[in-house]
């Protein structure tokens, strides 16, 4: 079945769904250390990373485009 928006391959993707993905796959301080940012650095937890990352697209970006290289990189 094709994808029914090949030019968004986060479509249908929560926010929440990619960081919960990448903390169970790297773990917080794999995180912090390919994205330096507070809410990875300090007591990080889902919540507060999700309202950070919520308000603040650059860092939401980098996390997004990690998530689709790793995507990509692990598919077979």
């Amino acid at each position: 079945m094709p994808n029914p928006h090949p030019n968004d391959p986060l479509h249908g993707i929560t926010l929440e769904t990619i960081l919960k993905t990448m903390v169970a796959r790297y773990g917080w301080n794999h995180l912090a250390d390919q994205i330096p940012i507070r809410c990875f650095l300090f007591n990080p937890t889902i919540k507060s990373s999700l309202t950070f990352l919520r308000k603040t697209p650059w860092a939401r970006k980098k996390l997004e485009d990690w998530f689709c290289y790793d995507a990509v990189r692990k598919a077979p």
